[in-house]
């Protein structure tokens, strides 16, 4: 887990304000893990023909909410068949030099933001689905090192890379407090109703460029208005 990178001083990091950030949505436009299993896909046409094969017999089940992250990770043991740590690092290389130079990749306000908390002195960390070497290598390739970073995991199994942990809901903040981050944090920021058990525990629940749908769910868990931005 990339969350080594914390400040040097035990002292000064356990005295500052601690600040999360979710990533797709707030720092990144769109789903940046599905952007790289696109990218693979299409570079790998047997896989590709196998979940497209695949589809039609799973996609009914993505209706039942409660099956949708497993069809889904389906899809990503597919895309991962024969895929180990190494070359799965080599891939990361590759595609991220190509995505992070495309057009309107970035939120740009997020990231003002995330520099406005570090430059005070705040502890900042993302805290994100994607999968934390991705994470780690879209940031140093921004020139944001050093940030602490908590994401989801893959781990090598006899088939390929399979899931560890996937970071998202309930799991953010068991993941924290893993690493001795407690609740109440200060502030947090998400786009997203599933960030609600991280939104809950904070002081300062922000949510970014949400929808009415997610507005009125997070209001309902809270019991409070979230503070709301635009970014862009």
């Amino acid at each position: 887990m990339a969350i080594e990178s914390a400040a040097e001083d035990p002292a000064a990091s356990a005295a500052a304000r601690v600040v999360l950030f979710d990533f797709d949505g707030v720092i990144v436009r769109g789903d940046s893990f599905t952007a790289f299993m696109r990218w693979h896909l299409r570079r790998s046409w047997w896989r590709l023909a196998l979940c497209i094969l695949l589809l039609p017999l799973l996609a009914p089940f993505c209706l039942v909410k409660r099956l949708r992250i497993r069809i889904l990770g389906v899809f990503v043991r597919i895309a991962l068949l024969g895929i180990d740590n190494e070359r799965f690092e080599r891939l990361l290389d590759v595609f991220v030099v190509d995505w992070v130079g495309r057009p309107r990749i970035f939120i740009r306000a997020g990231i003002r933001e995330l520099r406005r908390h570090m430059q005070a002195g705040d502890r900042v960390i993302v805290v994100s689905g994607c999968e934390e070497r991705l994470l780690r290598r879209i940031f140093d390739a921004i020139g944001l090192t050093g940030i602490e970073l908590i994401g989801s995991r893959l781990r090598e199994g006899r088939l390929g890379l399979r899931k560890d942990v996937h970071n998202v809901g309930r799991t953010k903040p068991q993941q924290l407090a893993a690493y001795g981050i407690e609740p109440p944090w200060d502030v947090a920021y998400s786009d997203s109703a599933h960030d609600i058990p991280m939104l809950k525990a904070a002081r300062e629940a922000v949510l970014v460029n949400a929808g009415v749908e997610t507005v009125r769910r997070v209001e309902r868990a809270l019991n409070v208005a979230p503070r709301r931005v635009d970014w862009f």
